[in-house]
C-alpha cells in the first residue's frame, strides 16, 4: 500500500506541474522532512534502486499519455509475471545462428512500472521521444552493422570502460543499484553496474581545464534548496549516453564534446529520491531532452563486484567471426 500511495501522489502532481515542482510540492503536502546529514546537508545517502519495465521512450500505443492507469499498470505488471513463467518453462537448446541470453533467473531487470505511472523515462519533450538528428542515428547503425570489424564499433559497456553519464544511471537487464555516499565537499555515487565510482565535489563551482575530455565528463554541484544540482561537462566524443538494449533508439547513440548534463536529486520521502537529467548535445539532438524517474531505497540489497572482463569472450569471438568471413570470402 505503501508503494500505491507513493505512485498515485506523485502522479496527480506530476499531472499538473514539473518534475521539479512537483517534488518539492509533494515533500509539502505530506508534510515530509527531509532528513539531514551532520553538517546540515539534505540526506541522500543509502541504496538506491531503479529496476523498472517502464521503456526510456513512449511507445506507439502510447503517444499523447503521459501516464498509465491504475488497471493499466496491473495489467501490465501480470502480463510480464506469465510471460517470464511461460519463458522459463519453454527454454530450448539452439545450434548455430542466435543462441540467445540468459532467462530471468540470472536478470534482475525488474517487474513494476515507475512508481509515478510514467510512460516513459523521457518526460520532455512532451511526446516522451528522444530528439535524435538523423546524422547521428546514422553514426550509431554505422557502428552496430561493423561490430565484427574493430572493437571501437562496441559499446564502451561491451567494452567494460563505463556507461558515461547519464547512461550510469539508467535502467539495465541487472545490477540496478546506486549507493549515495555524502561528506561535507562531496557527494559519491558508487554504481554496482561497472562498479564505477563519481566522486562529485560540491565546494567548486567551475569545471577542470578545457583541455581535459573524460568518459564520464567533469562533475561540480550546488543545493537548490533541498535539491542537489549536478552540472557536467568535459566530456570526451568517444561515448553515448545509453549503451544496454534497455536504451531503445538511444543505445549507442555518439555524444560529442559538447555534451552538457545537468542532473537534480531530490528526496521526496523516506523511501523515495526524484532524479532527473536534462541532456544538450545540438549536433546528436534537435533539442535538450529530460529523463525523469524515481529512485527507491532498499537497505537489504547486496551490490557484488561486477567483474567485466574477467572470463568475457564475447569480443574476441565477435571479431575472430569476422575475420573468418573475410577468410572464407576469398577462397
Amino acid at each position: 500500500m505503501q508503494t500505491l500511495t507513493i505512485r498515485n501522489s506523485l502522479t496527480s502532481l506530476l499531472l499538473t506541474t514539473s518534475i521539479v515542482g512537483a517534488c518539492a510540492t509533494y515533500a509539502q503536502e505530506q508534510n515530509y522532512i527531509v532528513p539531514r546529514t551532520v553538517d546540515g546537508q539534505p540526506d541522500l545517502q543509502g541504496l538506491w534502486t531503479n529496476d523498472t519495465i517502464t521503456p526510456i521512450e513512449r511507445p506507439a500505443s502510447m503517444q499523447g499519455r503521459e501516464f498509465l492507469s491504475t488497471d493499466e499498470i496491473a495489467a501490465m505488471e501480470a502480463n510480464l509475471a506469465r510471460r517470464r513463467i511461460e519463458a522459463d518453462n519453454n527454454i530450448e537448446v539452439t545450434v548455430g545462428g542466435n543462441i540467445g541470453g540468459y532467462n530471468q533467473v540470472w536478470l534482475d531487470s525488474g517487474d513494476t512500472v515507475l512508481s509515478t505511472g510514467q510512460t516513459s523515462m523521457i518526460v520532455d519533450p512532451p511526446n516522451g521521444r528522444a530528439p535524435i538528428r538523423e546524422s547521428a542515428a546514422a553514426v550509431r547503425d554505422y557502428y552496430f552493422d561493423h561490430v565484427e570489424d574493430h572493437y571501437i564499433y562496441h559499446t564502451v559497456w561491451d567494452r567494460c570502460l563505463t556507461r558515461g553519464v547519464p547512461g550510469s544511471m539508467l535502467p539495465a537487464g541487472y545490477n540496478n543499484a546506486y549507493r549515495f555516499i555524502q561528506t561535507p565537499d562531496t557527494f559519491t555515487i558508487v554504481h554496482e553496474m561497472i562498479h564505477d565510482v563519481r566522486t562529485i565535489h560540491l565546494n567548486k563551482d567551475t569545471h577542470i581545464d578545457d583541455k581535459v575530455k573524460l568518459f564520464m565528463g567533469d562533475s561540480v554541484a550546488h543545493w537548490e534548496g533541498d535539491t542537489l544540482v549536478v552540472e557536467t561537462t568535459n566530456y570526451n566524443d568517444r561515448g553515448m549516453i545509453a549503451s544496454s538494449s534497455a536504451g531503445g533508439r538511444l543505445k549507442g547513440v555518439p555524444v560529442t564534446e559538447d555534451l552538457h548534463v545537468v542532473e537534480r536529486f531530490t528526496r521526496v520521502s523516506e523511501g523515495t529520491i526524484m532524479w532527473s537529467a536534462t541532456v544538450t548535445d545540438p549536433e546528436i539532438y534537435t533539442q535538450p531532452f529530460t529523463i525523469s524517474m524515481p529512485l527507491t531505497r532498499d537497505e537489504e540489497y547486496v551490490m557484488y563486484e561486477y567483474a567485466c572482463h574477467e572470463g568475457n569472450y564475447a569480443i574476441p569471438n565477435i571479431l575472430s567471426g569476422g575475420r573468418a568471413k573475410e577468410q572464407q570470402a576469398q577462397r
